[in-house]
């Protein structure tokens, strides 16, 4: 045996699998496709949002939080549908997770010296129903270094491992298949890599210099979903979301490719779910990309108006930061729009400079560094939009700026192949919308959402504007944004139990395989069934990187 344990995948859920295991001394080789650069994965990029339930946050802000309301709106929004089959255990994960939410989860992330800013984000709230998707309260807490600093703990654990001689990276590494004796996992096999010393994130050569082989009495996998590979998202895309764009933009690194799913299948494991996903609607280009084809999300706060390609305000709930799944239905099944690839946001400066958000550890240097005066002057007490996203309105290419609509939607135009939008149409929509803007109610759900909003503290303090209408001068100028679909998270992969063993096709465990991570559907084979909270991806790594880490640990004493 080369170790007790084999982790394949350097992502935060391998970290932290490694981390169980070797703080209970087992020895753990790491084995990663990539090199010593990419430690902690697609979660070093992330925003560092995390889904907790009743916390001292919340109550500070005056939110009322609790399991039983969190858990209705984990069923409401994963919908759970498959019980007697793919889903007969992620719903039992879904209930673990949300309990540990409500429990255990925050003091362990602070035991391992994660800390969260005090401010709480309103994410995905929802399709406007009290039993459907959304979440009632805000969730979303985001950690100090944002994706940087909830890797950051558990890097600094693998680094002290291998001092301590429990821990070997393997390095530039490609699993290439599971080695099974008598029905049982007994190591992994696969090719050695060129050096490549990329940096993080940029796509790395795939050229061989050698072959390997380890053996341990047991292998996690931890290596990620299908977001890097726009060939099998469409292989995968779900008939109900209608057709895949043809043109779609990316999110995650390439190595974010899903090779071991199909390579734990050959070695006897069951699928589940694979036509659940996580695409965003708001991605835009990225004028400053850390690797080729590298696109970010807008994190949008609820005053933007959103249209279709052809100029139409999107009914409800597509509405900006409420039903990412809903909106992109809306988008690819609508007939006479189905065929173009893009929507838009219209906004005014005075929008962009409260409630835009960048999705990515490297658009929020002021959080990822823990500079709390930057912070507070960039979010809360500034006077423009924060620098990075001000950098994009001013050298994005989906970005248009003009003093009047006409001008705007003539710029609109002129990012698209033809001219689809007309100024007039366009102008009739904002007026009605601006009309409902006089009164503190009104019929409009979008503004009703606004105020709705504002009475939430932080909302009101450093994400959501002050209604005013989109067509006032002094909110000026206006600001018209080129949405695109953003290619980013797998919600199916390996099922797993709640020991995240690995299942076979009939039910049973395959002996000696683990798996966790968003390869395994961040538990269970699809923990968040149909929809996904936020702030519950970077969590599920946590979570089931952990059980499968302890459980591999227990196995092999």
């Amino acid at each position: 045996m080369d170790a007790d344990v084999i982790v394949v995948g350097a992502g935060l859920a391998g970290l932290v699998a490694a981390h169980e295991l070797t703080r209970r001394g087992r020895r753990v080789a790491v084995v990663d496709q990539e090199n010593a650069a990419n430690l902690g994965g697609q979660a070093y990029w992330s925003f560092g949002g995390l889904f907790l339930v009743d916390t001292p946050e919340q109550r500070r802000l005056g939110v009322k939080d609790s399991f039983e309301l969190a858990w209705n709106d984990w069923q409401g929004s994963a919908g759970f549908d498959r019980l007697e089959d793919e889903d007969s255990w992620a719903v039992r994960w879904a209930r673990a997770y949300v309990d540990f939410a409500a429990g255990e989860k925050r003091s362990w992330i602070t035991g391992q010296g994660i800390r969260l800013t005090p401010v709480v984000g309103w994410a995905e709230r929802g399709d406007l129903r009290a039993d459907g998707h959304g979440n009632s309260v805000p969730r979303f807490h985001i950690a100090w270094g944002t994706g940087t600093g909830v890797v950051a703990p558990f890097v600094r654990s693998a680094h002290r491992a291998a001092a301590a001689g429990l821990l070997t990276f393997h390095h530039r590494h490609r699993v290439d298949e599971l080695v099974l004796r008598d029905g049982t996992v007994t190591g992994v096999r696969g090719t050695v890599l060129a050096q490549d010393d990329a940096p993080r994130g940029v796509a790395s050569s795939r050229e061989p210099a050698g072959e390997f082989e380890l053996g341990a009495q047991a292998v996690v996998v931890t290596t990620g979903g299908i977001g890097g590979d726009h060939d099998l998202v469409r292989r995968y895309w779900p008939q109900r979301m209608g057709t895949a764009p043809k043109n779609m933009i990316t999110g995650v690194p390439a190595y974010v490719d899903g090779r071991m799913l199909d390579i734990s299948a050959a070695a006897g494991v069951r699928l589940v779910n694979r036509d659940r996903m996580w695409h965003y609607t708001e991605g835009v280009q990225n004028w400053d990309p850390v690797w080729p084809g590298h696109a970010i999300r807008v994190l949008p706060g609820p005053s933007s108006m959103w249209f279709d390609a052809l100029g139409r305000r999107l009914p409800d709930p597509c509405l900006p930061g409420y039903d990412t799944l809903g909106t992109l239905k809306h988008l690819r099944t609508t007939e006479d729009i189905a065929g173009y690839d893009h929507s838009w946001f219209v906004l005014t400066q005075k929008i962009i400079e409260k409630e835009f958000a960048l999705s990515g550890s490297e658009q929020n240097p002021d959080l990822t560094s823990g500079d709390r005066r930057a912070v507070l002057r960039e979010r809360v007490f500034g006077s423009g939009a924060p620098g990075p996203v001000e950098a994009f309105k001013r050298h994005g290419a989906d970005f248009v700026v003009a003093a009047s609509l006409e001008e705007l939607v003539t710029k609109m135009n002129g990012l698209t192949d033809e001219p689809l939008l007309d100024a007039a149409a366009l102008r009739a929509q904002i007026e009605a919308r601006d009309l409902q803007t006089v009164n503190p109610f009104s019929k409009d759900a979008q503004v009703q959402g606004i105020r709705n909003a504002r009475r939430y503290l932080g909302d009101r303090l450093s994400r959501t504007a002050a209604p005013h209408r989109i067509l006032d001068p002094a909110a000026g100028p206006l600001i018209g944004v080129k949405l695109h679909v953003l290619t980013r998270k797998t919600l199916g992969g390996i099922q797993t139990d709640l020991d995240s063993r690995a299942l076979g096709p009939d039910g049973s465990p395959v002996a000696g395989l683990y798996a966790a991570g968003e390869v395994a559907g961040f538990g269970g084979g699809g923990v968040h069934g149909y929809n996904a909270l936020e702030g519950t991806f970077l969590g599920g790594c946590l979570f089931s990187g952990r059980v499968a880490g302890r459980a591999a640990a227990t196995a092999v004493a």
